[in-house]
């Protein structure tokens, strides 16, 4: 016979003696009707029932814990009460319950002491239905320090049939859970516990509550994730391997190394968006573009893999064509070694891989920056060669005259002028998108992939600048503010063009650039701006920047001493214009992806398939469509089918953002970020999200990834921004130091999901600080 879950007081009496795995501490309960009627009477079976105060005083209202939600957190416990303090202790423990339910009850226990540990543990994860175990604790005596949101706890997740268990210290939460599983009949299960340190030193788990967990679906059998995880588990395996065409004894996967999957698609992408993002950008673009700038040949590997439509990226791939082309083979090989184990001691910097791992270019404090090679066995002699290497790469792309951006900036017309050519041609619906998208790969993408190069290069000679004290931290970021990028011309020309001129430029950009999902701005232009009201705040034009001649000297010098081919005018013309550029060349060759989108969907509607359906497809079965006589509507019913299967699969997944090993796959832990703190300035404001359009203006906006399509956001007088993806040379940061807007791009999930849930933060982003206000 099972139990059945009660009000939190009465599950944790019925609970008492039948546990083996945990305690519960004495405890007493009683109505609110019995307190109202004889209060003297309730406070004297209090103190014959229980040890001597201090005790604490929590709620067990019957809204609290049951099938239907559990409302956990939303009532009031009191600690440390008193005997004294108990009548006002219990008066405000029940003025706070909703309604008037004299059946709602009053649950006192006596105070833990000597606490070492606590938090809370579902026995499946609420986001994905699946059986995973979740623990979210902290170390430390306060047991409100996840339960009240606080910032420093750690979340560990394990498959309910993982080959490895959990860390020593939640070995007893995990069996626990198991426990409770079984004696409640397999109902998913959320408790709260806390451990202490005992006087023979052992330590001791307790149960503090224990709580249906309320899941959106059916949880999923435990054997279908067993297969699941088996498959990724064995894929992640080959893949570690040695491979006879690339350097580097093993790899890694990642969701945000090299052209950030998670920021741009987001982690659960739908397989249009997916396999948009692989055809135009990760399958070969990536790879073409970065050999042609001087990188090794990594022409025919993809550079994003898919585990059951989860996004990840082969970051041995990526070290590897970070490596210049002209370099030693075995110094060469020695490098992705290195590259790969900084990243594993430091897998924070997985979303900054440019900045804190990879030497990718020369700069002018790249020899000191070089000397850390030194500890892990490179000689004076090979750091030199490197460093040689370098420069002869970095001069091809930054050269004044014959620099490769500039080419790749020319391919941007050709683009335009071929938009023009196929919007004016009567070619049919399929065709249309072919080209489109052939386009946007030859004279979209390709170019980016290059600018974009010359962006990273930009910002890592501009940062450099600062290290060697030529320009100052606030210089710097004046000399972002100053950008003219499209982005901040959007937001000018808000103010400026009437509806109909601003839509017939901009018109074509949607939040989710890949997702036909997302509605363009000229589709659902009210969802977006409110047309009647212009703040002048949101048209920011950019900061004045000006360089001294004892700075332009100084640059000069620095230029001639580490031999770079620009003079000083010429270097800061091209920091300027690799930035603007990049940006640039994203805005335009996403008009032709958002043209393809919307096509995409008239074709499925013609054969009765909705925007929610077409997301699923692969953009291989259009291409099919476009090369050959078939039954389209089977085609693309079965591509449909097959993404709507995949996507299941994806839904049920829980993956760490970087997999080293085989065994991440079943059982991980959350690591902590190092969000990129744009500006050094702060500001306090009430939180929101995109959807809270009324009340953006003054507000701190969450939103989870960015790219140029949220960039209507910034029509608004928000007065900050948090990411939970995001680079430090993303979109999203370039176009807030462009505003001079205080942002936290990238926060990583566990800290996101604390700041978005908050009402009110403080951002410092002089101190790298965020503080949840309330």
């Amino acid at each position: 016979m099972f139990l059945s879950f009660s009000s939190k007081a009465e599950t944790l009496a019925l609970l008492r003696g039948k546990l083996n795995a945990a305690r519960i501490l004495p405890l007493t309960y009683f109505s609110v009707k019995e307190w109202s009627s004889s209060p003297e009477d309730v406070a004297g079976r209090v103190r014959r029932d229980l040890p001597a105060a201090p005790w604490i005083v929590r709620s067990s209202c019957w809204s609290e814990d049951h099938s239907g939600g559990s409302n956990a957190g939303a009532y009031l416990s009191i600690p440390d009460v008193v005997a004294e303090d108990f009548p006002e202790a219990v008066s405000r423990v029940a003025a706070a319950f909703p309604g008037h339910d004299d059946n709602d009850q009053v649950l006192v226990q006596p105070m833990l002491r000597d606490v070492i540990r606590s938090g809370v543990a579902f026995s499946h994860d609420p986001k994905t239905c699946a059986a995973y175990r979740v623990v979210n604790w902290a170390e430390g005596p306060d047991t409100t320090a996840i339960t009240g949101g606080g910032e420093d706890g750690r979340i560990w997740l394990g498959a309910q049939r993982s080959p490895i268990g959990p860390p020593e210290e939640l070995l007893g939460v995990c069996a626990l859970l198991d426990e409770l599983l079984e004696l409640f009949g397999g109902i998913p299960v959320d408790c709260e516990f806390a451990v202490t340190r005992e006087d023979d030193g052992s330590e001791c788990l307790w149960l503090l509550q224990a709580r249906p967990l309320v899941l959106g679906a059916d949880p999923e059998d435990p054997e279908a994730q067993e297969r699941r995880l088996t498959s990724i588990a064995d894929k992640v395996k080959s893949g570690m391997r040695p491979h006879p065409f690339l350097m580097g004894e093993r790899t890694i996967f990642g969701v945000m190394p090299d052209w950030n999957p998670a920021e741009i698609i987001g982690l659960k992408p739908r397989p249009l968006a997916l396999s948009l993002y692989q055809d135009l950008v990760t399958d070969s673009i990536w790879a073409y573009q970065r050999h042609n700038y001087g990188y090794r040949n990594l022409r025919s590997f993809p550079l994003m893999l898919q585990f059951f439509g989860q996004p990840y990226i082969d970051v041995r791939l990526s070290f590897n064509s970070f490596i210049p082309a002209d370099l030693e083979e075995g110094l060469a090989a020695r490098l992705v070694d290195y590259y790969i184990d900084r990243l594993l001691d430091q897998p924070a910097h997985h979303d900054k891989v440019e900045f804190e791992i990879v030497f990718s270019c020369y700069t002018f404090d790249l020899p000191e920056r070089l000397e850390k090679l030194g500890e892990y066995g490179f000689s004076q002699a090979e750091q030199q060669a490197f460093a040689e290497s370098l420069r002869r790469l970095t001069n091809r792309i930054i050269h004044p005259k014959n620099g490769l951006w500039k080419a790749d900036a020319d391919k941007l017309d050709v683009l335009s002028a071929r938009y023009d050519k196929l919007a004016a041609s009567d070619v049919d619906p399929l065709e249309r998108i072919f080209w489109l998208l052939e386009d946007a790969k030859r004279y979209g993408t390709l170019p980016f992939a290059g600018l974009a190069r010359a962006g990273f290069i930009a910002v890592q000679m501009l940062q450099s600048l600062v290290a060697k004290g030529v320009f100052s931290q606030a210089e710097r970021d004046r000399f972002m503010s100053s950008l003219s990028t499209v982005s901040g011309q959007l937001a000018r020309d808000r103010g400026a063009l009437d509806r109909a001129t601003f839509l017939s430029r901009y018109g074509h950009l949607r939040p989710g650039t890949y997702d036909i999902l997302s509605p363009r701005y000229d589709e659902a232009p009210d969802q977006y701006f409110d047309w009647g009201h212009y703040s002048e705040d949101a048209s920011e034009s950019g900061s004045p920047f000006s360089v001294s001649l004892p700075q332009l000297r100084a640059i000069v010098a620095l230029l001639e001493e580490h031999q770079l081919h620009p003079d000083g005018v010429g270097l800061l013309n091209f920091l300027q214009a690799a930035i603007e550029l990049r940006e640039l060349a994203k805005f335009q060759f996403t008009r032709n992806l958002s043209d393809a989108l919307s096509l995409i969907g008239k074709v499925g509607a013609s054969f009765g398939f909705s925007p929610e359906d077409l997301s699923y497809c692969d953009i291989a079965a259009f291409r099919g469509l476009h090369n050959g006589a078939t039954y389209q509507r089977d085609v693309l019913e079965r591509s449909i089918e097959a993404g709507k299967a995949q996507f299941e699969q994806s839904a049920r997944l829980s993956l760490p953002p970087v997999i080293s090993r085989p065994e991440d796959v079943w059982a991980f832990e959350l690591p902590k970020s190092e969000p990129n703190f744009i500006t050094q300035k702060d500001v306090i404001g009430s939180v929101v999200t995109e959807e809270d359009r009324d009340k953006l203006a003054g507000a701190i906006v969450c939103i989870p990834n960015a790219d140029p399509g949220y960039d209507w956001l910034f029509s608004y007088p928000i007065a900050g921004l948090i990411t939970a993806w995001g680079g430090a040379n993303s979109h999203m940061a370039i176009r807030a130091g462009e505003r001079g807007l205080p942002a936290v791009i990238g926060a990583g999930q566990q800290r996101y999901d604390q700041w978005s849930a908050s009402r009110r933060l403080h951002l410092d982003c002089a101190n790298c600080r965020v503080r949840i206000l309330a």
